[in-house]
């Protein structure tokens, strides 16, 4: 497919046809309410979010595809002006409210863009976003895969979602006379909270936006931003700090919590302070195991005697709560696309860590590109990350310059923002300590 027809998560260039995978600031970078470029195909919760985020968005650009269906497109080539057409299906990639991979079909063979995704093994939404991928493949497998990469290193392994959430309900339930603070971004970790509305029976305080962003994805009842009525608040994660909270408590005890699938890493302030902890383990699971091994409730309470959380301040624990999916899920994923090529969507010098550097084993084919030098665009580092915390920012992708394989298909013109580190930096950093915008 040439150059200037599709562009995903990129808004800066000319192409024929733009399509968003979620609303995440790191997604929307060069998006305005004064963007007219084109057509921009998203989810429909993605269509209800966009006027709040982009007030005088002119809506008639907006093209609403559902996850789990498949719609065909006609563009016309640039350079012959000949009627390209081809099939986009929508995925669901559970990992915030709308968020959708993009599996494009077409002459010039498969294209699958994960966008960011968190595909647990058991969760009910990765099932289903699993098979209708697999219905999509028909047994064939992805000429290229822009994959989300946030967590593709062995060090990350994270228990379930509800586990942590069940975890997160007891940590709460130990400070009963303690006001309480969760860190969040602007969108996603809604299933934490109303997880945690219902198991103790009380509503969530959330800031007037976010309230707004509550009622529009249909959660009434829950939130409030009446700060008398309820004793846990959810936060903007640029005001959760270690001085925050210091601060706090010389109001009213307070305890804050972090969500995250990162490790947080402080140094004690005081050595003789064990509530400090000076060095941070990210979770480490046990084997991955399928859902024909044991049957859920036992697989999750296996998870629950591990206490996947950790107190790093005195006032602050981090629990393993990520809408990204961990390494071992990023295995089966890639075992289940079997792709030809692949790229990481996350981006930066510092933190990128190229898929095939501890995935390319999985791989049976003999055409798959090894390293990083081989036949990819120029790549480009962008470090203008909007999160307080220090994100780089990850993914743009713009359908362009030409790869092959040996079976004759052609995709060419393919430009994706990216870094590049080397096979020992990789190794000892992984991915960088900072806070991941686009909900981690």
């Amino acid at each position: 497919m040439e150059k200037g027809m599709i562009s995903v998560d990129r808004w800066s260039e000319e192409s024929q046809a733009y399509f968003l995978t979620h609303l995440h600031s790191d997604h929307t970078k060069g998006l305005s309410s004064k963007w007219r470029r084109g057509p921009l195909f998203c989810s429909p919760i993605t269509a209800t979010l966009f006027p709040p985020k982009f007030p005088d968005f002119d809506l008639s650009l907006i093209r609403v595809l559902e996850a789990g269906t498949s719609r065909s497109l006609t563009l016309v080539s640039p350079s012959s002006g000949s009627e390209i057409a081809f099939d986009v299906t929508v995925i669901d990639a559970d990992h915030c409210p709308g968020a959708v991979m993009f599996l494009f079909e077409g002459e010039f063979g498969r294209l699958l863009y994960t966008g960011d995704f968190r595909w647990e093994g058991t969760r009910e939404r990765a099932l289903v976003g699993r098979s209708v991928l697999v219905e999509a493949l028909k047994g064939g497998t992805i000429d290229f895969l822009y994959m989300d990469n946030t967590y593709c290193n062995p060090s990350y392994s994270f228990p379930p979602k509800e586990v942590v959430a069940n975890q997160v309900v007891k940590i709460i339930s130990a400070y009963p006379d303690h006001d309480v603070v969760i860190a969040i971004n602007t969108l996603g970790k809604e299933d934490l909270l109303i997880h945690i509305s219902k198991a103790l029976n009380i509503k969530i305080w959330v800031w007037p936006e976010r309230l707004q962003t509550m009622h529009l994805l249909g959660f009434h009842g829950i939130f409030t931003t009446n700060t008398s009525l309820t004793r846990v608040r959810a936060v903007p994660m640029y005001s959760f700090s270690i001085n925050t909270l210091e601060e706090l408590n010389k109001i009213s005890p307070t305890i804050g919590i972090m969500p995250s699938g990162l490790p947080w890493v402080v140094k004690s302030l005081d050595q003789n302070d064990n509530s400090v902890g000076s060095s941070l383990k990210v979770f480490q699971g046990q084997k991955k195991e399928t859902a024909t091994d044991q049957d859920h409730v036992n697989r999750n309470q296996k998870y629950e005697d591990m206490s996947p959380y950790t107190k790093f301040h005195r006032y602050i624990y981090s629990v393993p709560y990520s809408d990204h999916s961990c390494f071992s899920e990023l295995q089966e994923f890639y075992k289940l696309v079997k792709p030809i090529n692949v790229r990481g969507i996350v981006s930066s010098s510092s933190c990128y860590i190229d898929p095939l550097y501890y995935l390319g084993n999985l791989s049976d084919s003999n055409e798959l590109i090894e390293g990083t030098n081989m036949k990819f665009p120029k790549l480009k580092v962008d470090e203008s990350g909007e999160s307080p915390q220090g994100k780089s920012v990850c993914c743009n992708l713009s359908i362009g310059a030409r790869f092959r394989r040996k079976c004759s298909k052609k995709i060419s013109s393919l430009s994706v923002r990216s870094g590049r580190v080397t096979s020992m930096r990789r190794s000892k950093r992984g991915v960088s300590i900072a806070e991941i915008a686009s909900g981690v």
